[in-house]
């Protein structure tokens, strides 16, 4: 390497290490990352006025890149917003109570509903469904409030966030920071998700069915009144029309999974399906409930929807941007000005960690799990999931391969840690829906979801 070369590298090393250290301090890491790209962009040009540009370069470049995966949030949370409005959520959640008869069923059968309608809805809108219309139910049938928000947590904001099938918004992030297609983050990470999912889940229900027998948690018969995670107001629908749409949307979702497979539709082509689809059913929806003014309520609803989607993604941007900075996103904002024979600068410290460090496997799969427990810690299990992109991509090409599963163990590691399961400010809307403590819902998951870690990691090792 040059000394140019090394410069930039060093650089950009610096400022990877600055982010995972403000990340551990719970911190925002915009400005670190807005600041390592103006320096990188400096160090490689020499020209102030493109490294300040390249900060605004960096900024569309992210934005691109993640434009289908905000617009389909945006749209999903739009629709979830009109489908609560008028009662078709809860309508086509009621008949899953018939099954809850004991705490175990409560348990178990809460979390699944929870987890099916994250993969279609997201987490955060589930949260207030599956809240509203179950834990009455739950709470009937012997399951303490804290075992319902742990199930709801566990498999909502863990299992089905982490995999994110349906929607593919995490994958899309790992994947285009590790520089690999989108279906093979989602393929390397279902053994993963799967044994991950299953060992926490077990685990927690042991805590909860041991603590229920001595008498830690106490069982609750009293119906707790959630809390809106939106603010709604109920519109009111026929109860024919009400039921036909309970019927009509999961149908139509369910089409789009048969149409994914039967067409062999991944990645941007699978997102905009059922972000069309969405918005398909978030204009039927509303122009059935609110007939005459509708045309105006479409676009309250998408407003809504759009900002649920950038305050969400807002704080993922700048950081997005950095870590892009690290494959071709270089390029396409700076131009070409890295020294000839650089592959990219994560791919040039791929290389030089191969050529001087013993890397195994079991020293790739622990770090790139640790740092993504790192990047989680913010709360945000979005936020950090491009750097264990970025983290796969250099030790899969000091490996030579396994890119897929170190980027889908990453992925794991960072969305079930900050994505709302341990962190406890990440888990405000939960714990107020089920109205528990939030600190005293990390406590119990702290133990099920390092074990779970730990096993996923140990896995993904001989997966290698």
């Amino acid at each position: 390497m040059g000394i140019e070369l090394l410069w930039i590298h060093g650089v950009y090393v610096l400022f990877v290490i600055g982010i995972i250290l403000v990340m551990v301090f719970r911190k925002d890491t915009s400005l670190i990352s807005i600041v390592g790209i103006a320096i990188l962009g400096f160090v490689a040009t020499g020209s102030v006025t493109t490294a300040v540009g390249g900060i605004f370069g960096s900024f569309i470049y992210a934005i691109t890149e993640l434009l289908p995966t905000i617009l389909v949030i945006c749209i999903i949370v739009a629709m979830s917003h009109v489908l609560t409005d008028t009662g078709v959520n809860e309508t086509m959640i009621r008949p899953m109570t018939h099954l809850v008869r004991n705490p175990a069923l409560a348990y178990w059968v809460i979390g699944i509903v929870m987890m099916v309608i994250s993969w279609f809805f997201w987490p955060s809108p589930a949260v207030a469904l599956i809240g509203a219309v179950m834990l009455p139910v739950a709470l009937r049938a012997g399951l303490p409030a804290m075992g319902v928000a742990v199930s709801m947590n566990l498999f909502g904001h863990g299992i089905a966030l982490s995999g994110d099938y349906i929607i593919q918004g995490a994958p899309t992030l790992t994947a285009k920071a590790a520089g690999i297609p989108v279906s093979d983050v989602i393929s390397a990470s279902v053994p993963l998700v799967i044994i991950m999912g299953v060992v926490t889940t077990a685990i927690a229900f042991w805590y909860l069915k041991k603590d229920m027998k001595l008498g830690v948690l106490a069982s609750s018969k009293e119906t707790v009144v959630p809390d809106a995670v939106f603010t709604s107001v109920r519109v009111p629908l026929s109860d024919g029309v009400r039921r036909a749409l309970a019927g009509l949307v999961p149908v139509l979702f369910v089409l789009d999974v048969v149409a994914m497979f039967a067409f062999d539709l991944r990645g941007g082509d699978a997102t905009a399906l059922v972000g069309g689809t969405a918005l398909l059913i978030l204009i039927i929806a509303t122009m059935l409930a609110h007939k005459k003014s509708g045309l105006e309520q479409v676009t309250t609803h998408l407003i809504q929807g759009f900002q649920f989607g950038f305050k969400v993604f807002g704080p993922v941007i700048p950081i997005a941007a950095f870590f892009y900075m690290g494959d071709s996103g270089f390029i396409k904002v700076f131009g070409e000005v890295l020294p000839q024979g650089s592959h990219g600068i994560v791919n040039d410290l791929g290389v030089a960690l191969a050529q001087t460090i013993p890397i195994s496997k079991e020293v790739a799969a622990l770090t790139v799990s640790a740092v993504g427990v790192i990047t989680g810690l913010d709360g945000s299990g979005f936020s950090g999931i491009t750097l264990a992109g970025s983290l796969a991509q250099l030790f899969a090409t000091a490996l030579g391969a396994g890119a897929a599963t170190l980027t889908a163990l990453g992925q794991i590691a960072a969305i079930w840690v900050g994505g709302g399961t341990i962190i406890p400010w990440a888990l405000i809307p939960a714990a107020a829906i089920c109205g528990v403590d939030p600190f005293e819902l990390a406590r119990r998951n702290l133990y099920p979801v390092a074990i779970g870690l730990l096993v996923t990691t140990i896995v993904a090792m001989f997966l290698l």
